[in-house]
């Protein structure tokens, strides 16, 4: 199976790295005919596309920057998916989690694959709920999405660093995605052309508090940090609006046979990996070949 990568962000090289066969694409793509001489040039069996704009240093960047922000998240899938339905390639679109904020209308507060997601006011969610809700009307389309996530690898773009990193670390509990359980979801998805959506977390939820412990347990005995709620992350100028926190269901994944660990579990195993990585020095500039 031949996979084509479009974006050579820190999730897609991570794919790149674990797929052998696997070709991975930062080539700028303004229209559908680039799309299509992509895939007349590599002639995949499925495309993954991890092309995105979330803003630097965080998604407040996006608030500023509207029109990018928009181009990237919402146009940009939209022209891949065009090239990809007129070659009748396979798509799978990381989506992301940050559409829904609170808790769900469920008895269990957990929102479900096909539930509205409700970004009211911030560009970042408005945009990827934008691509998620075009692309999941098309055929031979997936859409895949993740929340936190967590890698064994020391990067900036990791929750473990940002936290550990944030002398004020906000009091919240949310799903979160395991990155090296999601790589093999992702696989899996693209090897079984699987279309809809699906939420690929990790079952369970972890609070910020439970991850900090977790890191000072393994890595770091000495770290402190203060904590605020989440109405303080705005209150006290550290953003300009508030954060999503939710939960999720996979009920999705379950229906077609894919599994994720349990996120407490995948979490200790994550951070006792990440320990060992800082240990010797080793940082995702150093993992990521490309």
């Amino acid at each position: 199976m031949k996979i084509l990568i479009i974006g050579g962000g820190y999730i897609g090289h991570r794919c790149h790295d674990a797929w052998s066969d696997s070709v991975l694409s930062t080539d700028r793509i303004e229209s559908k005919e680039d799309m299509i001489k992509l895939l007349d040039e590599h002639k995949p069996d499925a495309v993954l596309n991890a092309a995105g704009v979330r803003g630097k240093p965080n998604v407040d960047w996006c608030e500023t920057h509207q029109l990018e922000t928009i181009l990237g998240n919402t146009k940009l899938p939209i022209i891949i998916a065009e090239g990809c339905q007129e070659r009748g390639v396979y798509l799978l679109h990381i989506g992301s989690g940050c559409i829904f904020y609170g808790d769900s209308m469920h008895p269990d507060k957990k929102w479900r694959e096909e539930d509205m997601g409700n970004p009211t006011e911030v560009t970042y969610s408005r945009t990827k709920w934008a691509a998620d809700l075009v692309l999941s009307t098309l055929p031979n389309v997936g859409i895949g999405r993740i929340r936190m996530p967590i890698d064994y690898i020391p990067s900036p773009n990791n929750m473990i660093d940002k936290l550990a990193t944030f002398q004020k670390v906000v009091d919240v509990e949310n799903s979160v995605t395991i990155v090296d359980d999601m790589v093999h979801v992702f696989r899996q998805l693209m090897e079984k052309k699987a279309t809809g959506i699906f939420h690929v977390t990790n079952p369970g939820t972890l609070k910020h508090k439970e991850i900090v412990a977790l890191y000072e347990e393994l890595v770091d005995p000495s770290h402190t940090n203060e904590w605020i709620s989440n109405e303080d992350l705005v209150k006290q100028g550290l953003a300009t609006k508030g954060r999503s926190n939710n939960f999720l269901a996979s009920e999705n994944l379950k229906n077609i046979g894919i599994e994720m660990r349990e996120v407490h579990e995948a979490m200790k195993d994550t951070m006792g990996k990440y320990a060992k990585m800082k240990k010797e020095g080793t940082s995702s500039d150093k993992v990521l070949t490309c």
